[in-house]
């Protein structure tokens, strides 16, 4: 019985294409608009260095205009452009899988179909995972540096009231708020107090909106189960530009590569799929400091460290707010 292994039909370069082009389309966190791919973003990943700078313009200051005279001696002092800039960290990441050939042989199955879906699956889980962790250490530096000016912190459940404290944190930039992530928890309760709409899309599914924002639903959502009786979920506001990412294969390794061990299982062999990317995610106004992180690159852990950030833009200028509730 023949059998289709992966190095007759897996073309690293299309496999690689494939992944990073996927794993995009199946998150709901960017097809939302959450999370804006980036092309300078991308740029710098495909770059040396495993930081980049990014300078940022300030806007025009409030200075009262000057009241104009007729004295030829009265020269207008010009006032400056501010600016500022915020680092973005990489991550160089690798996962592999392996195979018995036999095991394969007895199976009867292509394998490729089955690595195609999941390997695509397995990295946009690793994007959210990793988009979630930065959220929690932007919220954490928040809380440490910033006296918590991002985050209200509900008395009571979820419901409309606290929404609106929380997008309030924004001042008049709460209207520029466009989604709402949330615990699974937290969306069941607000079916049940009929806080979510719901229309038809054109694709036969349907979207849901929470007073005009779209709603992600997402159980890597912050759950604090310390009383059990009564945990105290995270939930996220967006508003346009929120997060910024990229997603690349490697520059010089193989983003996809294929190690064939043909003495493994006796002589049977074995196949072990590697699969390599590239990956930034940086919070709008925020900058990453590399205060604590021990490798090459900040593990999930490390994302979510508050010594990792530090704000470098207006709280009005931060497309996000957070609100705890029970």
């Amino acid at each position: 019985m023949a059998t289709v292994r992966l190095s007759d039909v897996v073309v690293p370069d299309s496999f690689t294409s494939y992944v990073v082009e996927n794993t995009a389309e199946r998150s709901e966190l960017v097809t939302s608009g959450v999370m804006s791919r980036n092309a300078e973003i991308e740029a710098q990943l495909r770059a040396g260095a495993d930081r980049f700078t990014v300078p940022v313009w300030l806007d025009l200051g409030n200075d009262e205009a000057n009241i104009v005279n007729d004295d030829p001696d009265d020269e207008a002092v010009p006032r400056k452009l501010g600016s500022t800039s915020y680092k973005v960290r990489k991550s160089y990441l690798h996962q592999s899988w392996s195979a018995m050939n036999l095991a394969s042989e007895l199976a009867g199955s292509d394998a490729l179909a089955r690595i195609q879906n999941r390997t695509t699956a397995y990295w946009t889980r690793q994007l959210q995972r990793r988009l979630i962790a930065s959220l929690n250490g932007v919220l954490a530096d928040n809380i440490a540096n910033d006296g918590g000016d991002m985050l209200f912190t509900a008395s009571g459940a979820f419901g409309a009231t606290a929404v609106i404290d929380a997008a309030a944190t924004l001042g008049d930039a709460m209207r520029d708020l466009r989604a709402i992530a949330m615990h699974s928890d937290t969306y069941a309760l607000a079916l049940k107090n009929d806080l979510i709409a719901t229309v038809p899309d054109s694709r036969g599914g349907f979207i849901q909106t929470f007073r005009g924002m779209a709603v992600i639903v997402d159980d890597l959502s912050t759950v604090d189960r310390t009383d059990p009786d009564a945990p105290i979920y995270t939930s996220v506001l967006f508003g346009p530009g929120a997060v910024a990412y990229g997603m690349t294969a490697p520059r010089i390794a193989e983003g996809t590569e294929i190690e064939n061990r043909p003495g493994a299982g006796n002589g049977g062999g074995q196949q072990i799929l590697h699969t390599r990317a590239n990956i930034a995610i940086h919070p709008a106004g925020f900058s990453f400091t590399d205060a604590s992180v021990a490798l090459e690159s900040p593990s999930i852990g490390e994302l979510a460290l508050a010594s990792n950030w530090t704000r470098v833009a207006e709280r009005k200028n931060v497309p996000l707010a957070f609100l705890r509730h029970g």
